[in-house]
């Protein structure tokens, strides 16, 4: 078969939810990762390979590296929330979680899991997407300037992507360039020179191969159906050119790097290719005044699952409000929007929300890591696996989550809250992404980026401060009530708050009012009404429900 009708491509999943956005723990560098390889190699009979467990990952995080128990568990974690695993395995998990008592149980229940090693020692590798580079920073591709404005609103510009988690250009190329490290990383102990170097006649084993495809995927011509690298490299008619030899069953290094660096080419499901050629969708409507132009496009026609990914630009003063297929388990990315409300109520697989300001986004569970990077005075409604975030200002966020939010770099006046609101499918879209009510740390959060020792960058809600969101809009589905409920102080603050209105009909009733003074009264209080709805830019939520006139309408998509 010619090599010529293979396709390679670097996968987008591992970057977007697994490449965490801050700079890796200097003991990420790959000398640390070529003596963790072999120290692990070694170990076989200790819970160190093939399955990495968390207890010795724990002793060479805590014990070797010098990392905190915390950011160990951190990325211990990530890893293993990508890893395949049905629903029901995921809410198996949180219920033994939510049984604990005490630290000591959930370290013994954390005891029993374990991650494959090699795609772990990937894993560990590709945090050095994020880390900050004097070199690139002096010459001028990118200055790590949490705040920095872009010039151009174009998505598609390769120079403007800040956030590499989402560029594809950027996996290709970390991938490429690093390809030769990435094997040596898989290499067995005994193939490496005493400087952790392949040599010529270096041999990689299936083990690393299959390893690798944690990374790269591809297929065979313009076939449909996209295979995992190793199937590829395994498959009879390209042994010769990946270098795979039936006798010894391990590939040459040198033609397997060869053959692999021929192959690699753009990935067809990535950002790029869904802005080029992916379905455009007509969900948002053009305002009036404006020249900002909605862009929302898809990939989920022709993308399989775990590869579908919905784009959302510039949506500006509007309501958009969707439960769709095309949002099921897609990635979701929200660019640019401004003064707008986005109900997005479908399972989700991860969200990124980036550079939006004055907005509320209420989303359906998320499944992954719904993280939010340099947005300005946005409300973010949802239940979610990970919540991570950086260079936020006066941002609020009104989550059930049962891991703890992560406050990255440049944050400002960062509020916390319980999730607050419900939809009738709520509870089947939690089932389906494996959520559960408990256990829930919203209010536990952990600043992973301490820039100073103040902790005060972020706060709890007060409870006097606190109101139910409701969704206006009807579905079918049996969620009724806010799953979990809510934390009792904030309960017993609507409590009050319904007592106040009580008590006020009463003062009302009991005035015995003629049927003049009633209308003068009314609209006094109507009046008022008006102002408080106008001082909290909540006419502009109101009026933004009406639908837009019929030549505009949003599509049902």
């Amino acid at each position: 078969m010619d090599q010529s009708s293979v396709l390679l491509w670097v996968k987008a999943e591992p970057f977007i939810v697994g490449a965490l956005q801050v700079p890796p723990p200097s003991k990420f560098s790959l000398h640390y990762l070529r003596k963790i390889s072999t120290y692990v190699q070694i170990r076989a009979t200790e819970g160190a390979y093939p399955r990495l467990y968390w207890s010795t990952w724990r002793h060479i995080a805590c014990g070797k590296l010098q990392l905190a128990k915390d950011l160990a568990w951190l990325y211990f974690e990530i890893f293993d929330s990508l890893s395949v695993k049905t629903p029901e395995e995921r809410l198996e998990w949180s219920e033994v979680l939510s049984n604990c008592l005490s630290e000591e149980e959930v370290e013994k229940q954390r005891n029993q899991l374990s991650v494959d090693t090699l795609q772990f020692l990937l894993f560990l590798y590709i945090q050095q997407l994020n880390k900050v580079s004097l070199r690139t920073s002096l010459i001028g591709e990118e200055w790590p300037s949490p705040r920095s404005r872009s010039q151009s609103p174009d998505l598609t510009e390769k120079s403007n992507c800040h956030n590499k988690n989402w560029n594809d250009y950027s996996h290709q190329a970390f991938v490429y360039d690093h390809l030769s490290d990435l094997l040596e990383l898989l290499l067995d102990p005994e193939q490496l020179t005493a400087s952790f170097h392949s040599t010529h006649s270096s041999l990689v084993s299936r083990e690393a191969v299959v390893a690798l495809s944690f990374l790269i995927e591809g297929t065979i011509s313009r076939a449909r159906k996209v295979y995992p690298l190793h199937e590829l490299a395994l498959w009879q008619p390209l042994h010769a050119d990946s270098g795979f030899s039936k006798i010894s069953k391990t590939f040459s290094f040198y033609k397997l790097e060869t053959w692999l660096r021929s192959c690699l080419t753009g990935n067809p499901f990535g950002t790029s290719a869904c802005l080029k050629s992916g379905k455009k969708l007509a969900w948002a409507h053009q305002v009036e005044g404006t020249t900002k132009r909605a862009k929302i496009a898809c990939n989920t026609h022709v993308a399989p699952r775990m590869h579908r990914l919905v784009v959302m630009s510039q949506v500006y003063k509007q309501t958009l409000a969707k439960s769709s297929d095309t949002l099921v388990g897609a990635h979701v990315k929200i660019h640019r929007c401004n003064e707008s409300f986005i109900y997005l109520l479908s399972p989700l697989r991860s969200v990124t929300i980036e550079k939006c300001r004055n907005s509320i986004f209420v989303l359906g569970p998320v499944g992954t890591t719904l993280h939010l990077h340099s947005c300005d005075n946005v409300k973010v409604i949802a239940v979610c696996h990970r919540l991570s975030i950086s260079s936020t200002t006066a941002c609020v966020f009104h989550i059930l989550t049962p891991t703890r939010p992560l406050i990255l770099s440049g944050n400002q006046t960062v509020t916390f809250a319980p999730f607050h609101t419900h939809y009738p499918m709520l509870e089947d879209h939690m089932a389906r992404t494996g959520l559960a009510t408990v256990p829930n740390y919203w209010d536990n959060p952990m600043v992973v980026c301490r820039e100073n020792s103040d902790t005060s960058v972020f706060r709890l809600l007060p409870p006097c401060e606190f109101y139910v969101f409701i969704i206006p809009f009807e579905m079918e589905g049996d969620t009724t009530e806010i799953p979990g409920g809510l934390p009792s102080v904030y309960q017993k603050a609507l409590g009050q708050r319904e007592q106040k209105i009580q008590i006020w009909q009463k003062t009302v009733k009991e005035a015995h009012l003629t049927k003049d003074q009633r209308k003068q009264f009314q609209v006094l209080v109507e009046n008022k009404f008006y102002e408080w709805l106008i001082n909290t830019g909540h006419r502009q939520q109101l009026d933004s429900l009406v639908p837009p006139a019929a030549g505009s309408k949003q599509a049902a998509g």
